[in-house]
């Protein structure tokens, strides 16, 4: 598991931008949807649900063996990179046909440039934004924060000092994001942030009782 434990402040990293990155998009101008835009988003959209890793909530992580958990953490991994590029080619596009060069969103270059706001999304990229980070949505607060809290849990499984070691790769997460964001993460973030650390106070409180 030592390797899963060095990527986790990365992968933690990604879905903490991810979220920023929708908030921004939410809050930018919106333009007339167009009909090849409005195509595109929904095979976005069938993409991501189909490669969405997810898992029964009546299976107990802390009962899978190392083997299986190790498994469940690459296949989280993996569903969270394909997302990843599958967001960051749409919305390069974007920037693309408002005269934006790839070049110049290449790397952290694309998180400062979100963070900026300076560009336009069609009205239905907007609205779908607007529903993924809503409190029901997959990159809302409830949901990211769970979901980020599981991967730390499948990772540590019942070792408490691992689990210290998961929150800290958490911590390294937001300051990852912090930096490529260039400046402060919107609201949002802080929200998930302190309901990740609940999770996190809940699972050590069990070892205290």
């Amino acid at each position: 598991m030592e390797m899963q434990t060095g990527r986790a402040g990365e992968a933690y990293s990604q879905e903490i931008r991810r979220v920023t990155a929708y908030s921004r998009t939410q809050e930018s101008g919106a333009v007339s949807a167009e009909k090849e835009t409005e195509k595109g988003s929904s095979v976005q959209n069938k993409a991501e649900n189909r490669d969405r890793a997810a898992f029964s909530r009546d299976t107990d992580i802390l009962k899978m063996s190392e083997d299986d958990r190790a498994a469940l953490v690459k296949s989280l991994q993996e569903d969270l990179d394909n997302q990843m590029a599958r967001f960051t080619n749409m919305m390069t596009q974007v920037f693309q046909k408002q005269g934006i060069t790839a070049a110049s969103v290449q790397n952290d270059g694309f998180w400062k440039f979100m963070a900026s706001g300076n560009y336009v999304v069609d009205a239905k990229t907007k609205a779908e934004a607007q529903a993924a980070i809503s409190e029901d949505g997959y990159w809302g607060v409830s949901q990211t924060s769970q979901r980020i809290f599981d991967f730390a849990r499948a990772v540590a499984g019942e070792d408490a000092d691992k689990m210290r070691e998961m929150q800290a790769a958490v911590e390294k997460g937001f300051r990852q994001a912090e930096q490529a964001w260039g400046g402060s993460l919107p609201a949002i973030s802080g929200e998930t942030h302190s309901a990740i650390n609940r999770l996190f106070d809940e699972y050590y409180a069990q070892y205290e009782e």
